[in-house]
């Protein structure tokens, strides 16, 4: 192994932890829908190893392709932004309806007081929601699809150093090295990924958030439409 490959080895695995840990979309979404849709550990972090898979094979079969073909580097960079911004308002589009449909079902669980006469019995009170009665078949449905817009959402967006900073200048000397950087890039994601939502997961076990719980997928919605910002306008 020569020893810039060494080099950009190491680069990888550094970049890798770095870029997720410092990116909150990559665990907070997995973090609060868990909590949200009750979610078992294995689901949890099945659907977080899979969305990471996607989320960093995208960039990779990019940058092969590009390289295969003679793309130019600055190409590649802006198509990998392209894709970052439209992950980006897909998240805060995601978070933004999860919010709404949270808001309207909080709505509906309310309970009402209404007031009734009855000749035989005269005036009586009783309470009742309108969630069971009026719960839109759309919106089991979002619940349902959750990890496919996930996994969608994460395949659209970019591993924004792998191409420019690791791909190329190992492709400048041998595929071998370009593979191996990308395989340490790659694991170290998807590893870093799944140990911070497991760690969260973990701990949030510990915690008791019975008096949070109706309000869990609302929180859910916001965190989600955080993540979306951060991305879009902070650059996280």
């Amino acid at each position: 192994m020569s020893d810039s490959i060494t080099v950009l080895s190491v680069t990888a695995v550094s970049l890798g932890f770095l870029h997720t840990v410092l990116g909150p979309d990559h665990y907070i979404p997995f973090i609060v829908l868990s909590q949200a849709k009750k979610w078992s550990t294995k689901k949890t972090m099945t659907i977080t190893f899979l969305c990471g898979l996607g989320h960093v094979l995208s960039s990779i079969l990019i940058g092969f392709i590009g390289i295969a073909v003679g793309v130019s580097l600055n190409r590649l960079v802006d198509v990998e932004s392209f894709r970052g911004n439209i992950a980006g308002w897909l998240f805060i589009a995601f978070g933004l309806v999860y919010t709404i449909i949270s808001l309207k079902n909080l709505y509906r669980k309310k309970k009402h007081t209404h007031i009734h006469f009855h000749p035989e019995e005269g005036v009586h009170t009783h309470e009742h929601n309108h969630f069971r009665e009026h719960t839109h078949v759309h919106e089991k449905d979002i619940v349902k699809t959750t990890p496919w817009i996930l996994f969608l959402i994460f395949v659209f967006g970019p591993c924004e150093p792998l191409i420019p900073v690791l791909m190329y200048p190992a492709a400048e000397n041998n595929i071998q090295g370009t593979i191996l950087v990308s395989v340490l890039f790659s694991a170290v994601t998807i590893i870093t990924m799944m140990s911070v939502v497991l760690a969260f997961r973990l701990g949030l076990n510990r915690i008791n958030l019975k008096p949070l719980e109706k309000y869990s997928n609302l929180i859910a919605g916001a965190m989600i439409l955080f993540s979306g910002v951060a991305i879009q306008f902070l650059g996280l």
